[in-house]
């Protein structure tokens, strides 16, 4: 009998999994500015190298269809073209044997469908739909389009305060964005293809930490005269914002320095929306909030605080009142299951909770079971603060895996850390109650299941349900949002939130926009800060104005950095065991060290690479 030769890795096969890990890793880093066309031809070229050969549809298949996309880049084809691609790729879907070829054949599919105009444009005229797509990708993936690039060049020059003046050309809230932004900008950053992203966020807070004069009042109330940005002309037009959550402080604060006269109207005692009223204080210190805050206010923005549309004044008498009006009111209202036992004494919703929190209210949970119903960012958030409230114990109950939770996997391993329990693949059905007290949760077990939507869905499982004793349910479920409260009648209202026009605007109610939260539905803190950006630019043309916020910062010239992979400088967390005991602060910034390092990893795409060229750095908006 022969001997079986142990096998070792070759050379080759060293090559090739750095190969293939280097194709994943300009995958990961973002298409942000990519020609569809281009993408598909490169995806149907490795999908082609990879096929065995056994089957027509996968064999000949594959190799047509990369025909087809060159032949349709290199503008040899026509609209029939695009069609015969459609039909080849369809065809490979329904009959290749393998997921090598089907895969292939439904990734082609859809790019055919949902870019057919750059697939025409390509065929007839040799040329993208909107022409080369140059953003420079950090910059692009930025809900608000902040100038990146600019502000880690600075931070590595030292120049801070300038870092942070640049920031606020398109953010005035660097330090919200430093600790609690969900970073997409980090996602396209093309320093993934060569190791990993930059921590752009723990940067943009590093150049707050060390800026503090960015944030100081005098004796009257106002900026100090470094930090105070240019104010145009007063123009004499009044605009009300009604919210003052993120949203309504943007627009707002642009609108100041455009020279009209902007009034915040908040029901509240409070300013900041979820920043305050849905994020806890050991994420985002209530002191450091209200200092930047207090800034923005200080521009020029006149506070009615306590003011609620409509018992306190309607919007009819708004829009009577001002030029113009802005609905930034967030989206603040809980959502429920709407199972058994749900109103029993003892379940509580995340909204209301947080929501007392920020008013100064700690709910006292010494020694009580919880059980958290959700699996986003705010129950995660609500689990943690759970914990540091005095509960005995934690449990998150989800009805899908913990992979398929929409938190951020730094929240999810964190309130794991600090000691809760995760039991995933369990659908609340009931909430079991005796004397009108919660005593427990039941759920049903699941088992995960096909995709839907983007995410395995989970079904029922051969299980009998569980029964999670407690003493408290914290209903995590979702936010709504209350626009008809707002008790205009006429206001275009679906699904609860706002229907505006391309720009903001409330259609058949001239004058009146609306954005954020309460029109595109509960989303991040940046996605609000770029909704009151672009209702400041849209606000301030509809009174008949083209004001221009500039750049004030001169850029450091790039130079030839060290361009060998270097690891990426994470920010650490105090010690689990000790911040589940408090609402200090957990997250400790970059060192000097770190911060330069990092910041010297930045591959300066701005002037090279497609930003080089026409729709890098914009100066102005």
């Amino acid at each position: 009998m022969a001997l079986i030769e142990i096998e070792r890795p070759t050379a080759a096969h060293a090559v090739m999994e750095d190969v293939c890990d280097t194709i994943t890793r300009r995958a990961q880093s973002g298409s942000v500015g990519t020609c569809p066309v281009e993408l598909t031809d490169a995806f149907v070229s490795l999908s082609a190298s990879q096929s065995c050969g056994k089957c027509v549809p996968c064999r000949v298949g594959l190799a047509q269809m990369r025909n087809l996309v060159e032949a349709i880049l290199d503008g040899r084809a026509n609209k029939r073209d695009v069609d015969v691609l459609e039909r080849t790729a369809r065809n490979a879907y329904l009959s290749a044997d393998c997921a090598i070829g089907y895969e292939a054949g439904a990734m082609v599919l859809r790019a055919v469908k949902g870019f057919r105009d750059d697939f025409v444009s390509h065929a007839t005229q040799g040329r993208c739909t909107a022409g080369p797509r140059n953003a420079v990708p950090c910059r692009a993936a930025c809900p608000a389009h902040v100038d990146i690039p600019g502000y880690v060049a600075l931070v590595h020059a030292g120049r801070y305060d300038d870092a942070v003046r640049l920031i606020r050309k398109d953010n005035p809230f660097p330090l919200a964005c430093g600790l609690i932004c969900e970073h997409p900008c980090e996602l396209a950053c093309r320093r993934g293809v060569v190791d990993d992203a930059i921590n752009i966020r723990a940067l943009k807070r590093y150049a707050v930490d060390n800026a503090p004069e960015m944030f100081e009042l005098d004796a009257d109330g106002g900026p100090i005269a470094l930090s105070a940005p240019f104010h145009y002309p007063a123009t004499g037009k009044r605009v009300a914002v009604i919210g003052g959550g993120p949203a309504g402080l943007t627009a707002a604060y642009y609108l100041a320095l455009m020279g009209h006269s902007p009034v915040i109207f908040e029901q509240r005692e409070h300013l900041g929306g979820m920043m305050r009223y849905g994020i806890p204080a050991y994420r985002f210190p209530r002191a450091e909030l209200e200092c930047e805050v207090d800034w923005i206010v200080s521009q020029g923005i006149e506070l009615r605080m306590g003011t609620t549309v409509p018992n306190d004044v309607t919007l009819g008498e708004l829009r009577h009142d001002f030029d113009a009006v802005y609905i930034a009111i967030g989206a603040h209202n809980e959502k429920t299951l709407g199972i058994e036992g749900e109103n029993a004494e003892g379940v509580l919703s995340a909204v209301e909770m947080l929501r007392a929190i920020g008013d100064g209210f700690m709910h006292d949970f010494a020694g009580q079971r919880i059980v958290v119903v959700g699996g986003g960012n705010v129950a995660m958030d609500v689990a943690r603060t759970s914990l540091r409230l005095g509960a005995a114990s934690v449990t998150v109950a989800y009805r899908r895996r913990i992979e398929d939770m929409t938190a951020q996997r730094e929240e999810i391993e964190g309130a794991i850390a600090e000691g809760c329990e995760i039991m995933e693949l369990a659908a609340p059905l009931r909430v079991l109650e005796e004397s009108g007290c919660v005593t427990g949760l039941e759920v049903q077990p699941q088992v995960i299941g096909k995709f839907d939507r983007g995410r395995p869905k989970p079904v029922k499982a051969d299980k009998p349900p569980q029964a999670i004793e407690c003493d408290r349910v914290l209903m995590a479920v979702g936010q709504a949002v209350g626009a008809s409260e707002l008790g205009a009648d006429e206001l275009p209202v679906e699904w609860g939130q706002v229907v505006t026009g391309p720009f903001g605007q409330v259609e058949g109610m001239d004058g009146v926009f609306c954005g954020g939260d309460c029109e595109s539905g509960p989303a991040t803190v940046i996605r609000a800060i770029a909704a009151g950006k672009a209702a400041a630019r849209n606000i301030d043309e509809f009174l008949g104005f083209n004001h221009v916020i500039e750049q004030d910062v001169e850029i450091p010239a790039p130079r030839a950095a060290d361009r060998m992979p270097c690891g990426r400088s994470n920010t650490t967390e105090r010690s689990a065991e000790v911040r589940r005991r408090d609402f200090a602060m957990m997250e400790c910034g970059l060192s000097d060290q770190e911060a330069s390092q990092e910041s010297d990893r930045c591959l300066r795409c701005d002037k090279f690479g497609l930003g080089a060229f026409c729709g890098g750095r914009e100066f102005s908006w």
